[in-house]
């Protein structure tokens, strides 16, 4: 009796492969074994990135406000001091929105912080 092998699942795991490899350089999108080490790797850093991604943006939102509050003449840790000991919960996102979109409503902040 031959051997039974399931051809039909095994093509369509590689074509899914092979799918998300599309549009690698050379052999990382078309060789099965290639594509497969490509994609793995590209999954691994697609996981790490997403927690890298938060940690980004909370930095950047830091140095926006520290701008923003260096042009009136205060630091971003006494800004953000000055803020918990007047119960001003804004978070981080917020208020490096209004330091860039909305200067006006920032510096209403920053006057109500001094």
């Amino acid at each position: 009796m031959p051997r039974s092998v399931n051809a039909v699942a095994s093509r369509q795991r590689r074509k899914k492969v092979l799918k998300r490899a599309k549009g690698n350089f050379g052999a990382r999108g078309n060789v099965w074994t290639v594509a497969k080490n490509t994609v793995e790797k590209g999954l691994q850093y697609a996981y790490k990135h997403r927690k890298l991604k938060k940690r980004t943006y909370r930095a950047i939102w830091i140095q926006r406000i520290n701008a923003a509050a260096r042009m009136h003449g205060m630091s971003y840790s006494e800004f953000m001091g000055e803020i918990k000991k007047k119960n001003i919960t804004l978070n981080r996102k917020a208020l490096a929105d209004l330091a860039t979109n909305h200067p006006e409503a920032f510096e209403a902040v920053l006057k109500s912080v001094k």
